[in-house]
């Protein structure tokens, strides 16, 4: 009983501290502009919104406190621990990082970087200088790697279960250009969530002692505990033109699970072994970078999925409560006809609408390779298009350029994208790179 009362005790004065930190509020800021950015890219190349920036930020808050107490309950068990001040270091050093990469925000990069900056101050033992230098310096030495990098992974863990169950919720339609120039389809997944960690600190006077032994920290859990609270910000951002975004989700999912296993296998036997720290540390960022260059190498070899075949077109998107939607309309299904008529182009498919102004009859090739006929009344309002976001003609349209997203370019709020026939600048989409945060 005591000790269920230490535990609501500090939990509710961690609750305190977590809102009086500003930088849970910058996260979610963080991704308002995000998902705000996303819609603009939206309405730029279809003239259309299909997601909600308010509803997107919304689940995304519900999802990382889910996930955020579950980690934290994991890492209670791990006995992970933080102080105040290294709080604030690893803080410093994501929104420096931030500043040259949106993704770079991840902890796997922050805490990576720090426990760099440990292994080379270990050959300064003597180096200590004055001020509040001098303060950042002692932090950085005091901070236990090992432990942090096991957060490292089990945050991953987590953003891992988050992509497999709400991943493909976030992808956008979008079109670029293929490695032969060719104008196609693609898919921009992108997610961040907002995380509130309760982390148990060992306590240096006497408390109520915890009813389990912590696999970390040892002897220093006798004394008691205290909780602390740590915001964290995890998300992915992936881009895929060679398969659906269920399937980009599925395979993201493993491979982050695979990395959040081996770096805390890493983790836990540099807990045992202090030397193995750089070696986590730098695999903590390198594995990282890692799985970017293996997704776009991986998008390069494969060919394009939204291209229209022979017969047809190719269905790219689907806007939500549109006449498409309520068909039945998926993703990656094919137009054959419309009224009877084959299609094999927009200016085809519009005729074929007009032939029948009140009802249409279609002929939808399925990703099966199956023919399913649908039909359904066209009523005054409805999308010209029947709301099916179409893949690209190959030589005409705009084309998003791919460029790294910095934060000054996030707060800009612009997109960036050109006339793929004429080449003539028509904004700013500057897209993130495909990474795993």
């Amino acid at each position: 009983m005591e000790v269920a009362l230490e535990l609501l005790w500090n939990f509710t004065d961690a609750l305190v501290q977590l809102l009086l930190q500003p930088f849970y509020y910058i996260s979610i800021l963080f991704v308002m502009l995000m998902y705000r950015r996303q819609v603009l890219l939206e309405r730029k190349l279809f003239h259309v919104r299909l997601h909600s920036w308010g509803l997107q930020t919304w689940r995304t808050f519900i999802g990382g406190l889910l996930a955020g107490i579950s980690v934290s309950l994991v890492i209670a068990f791990l006995g992970i621990s933080l102080s105040q001040e290294a709080v604030v270091c690893i803080w410093i050093v994501a929104i420096i990082l931030l500043l040259f990469r949106v993704r770079y925000l991840c902890f796997a990069y922050s805490i990576g970087v720090l426990g760099v900056i440990q292994f080379v101050l270990g050959f300064f033992p003597g180096f200590s200088p004055a001020g509040l230098a001098g303060t950042a310096v002692d932090t950085v030495r005091g901070l236990d790697i090992p432990a942090l990098l096991a957060l490292v992974a089990v945050l991953h863990l987590a953003e891992a279960l988050l992509v497999k169950l709400q991943g493909a919720g976030f992808a956008n339609p979008l079109f670029m250009e293929s490695k032969r120039g060719k104008l196609v389809g693609a898919y921009q997944m992108q997610a961040f969530w907002p995380i509130p960690l309760f982390l148990l600190i060992p306590a240096h006077t006497g408390g109520a002692v915890l009813p389990w032994t912590p696999l970390l920290g040892g002897d220093g859990w006798s004394a008691g505990f205290s909780m602390a609270a740590l915001p964290v910000v995890i998300g992915f951002s992936e881009m895929t033109q060679s398969m659906l975004p269920q399937a980009k989700a599925g395979k993201t999912f493993k491979r982050l699970l695979a990395y959040s296993i081996v770096l805390l296998g890493l983790s836990l036997l540099a807990a045992w072994w202090k030397p193995l720290a750089i070696v986590a540390a730098v695999v903590s960022i390198l594995a990282h970078e890692g799985l970017l260059w293996y997704s776009r190498l991986e998008e390069q070899q494969n060919s394009p999925m939204f291209v229209h075949p022979q017969q047809g077109l190719k269905v790219l998107g689907v806007i939500p409560g549109s006449p498409a939607h309520e068909l039945g309309i998926k993703a990656g299904e094919t137009v054959v006809k419309i009224n009877g008529i084959g299609i094999r182009s927009k200016e085809q498919m519009h005729a074929a609408l007009r032939k029948n102004p009140a009802f249409c009859k279609l002929e939808v090739r399925n990703l099966q390779g199956e023919s399913k006929f649908l039909q359904r009344a066209i009523y005054a309002g409805d999308h010209h298009q029947l709301g099916v976001i179409l893949a690209p003609d190959p030589d005409a349209g705009v084309v998003l350029v791919m460029k790294p997203v910095s934060i000054f370019q996030l707060l800009a709020m612009k997109v960036q994208a050109r006339n793929k026939t004429n080449e003539v600048q028509l904004g700013k989409p500057h897209e993130g790179d495909s990474a795993q945060m």
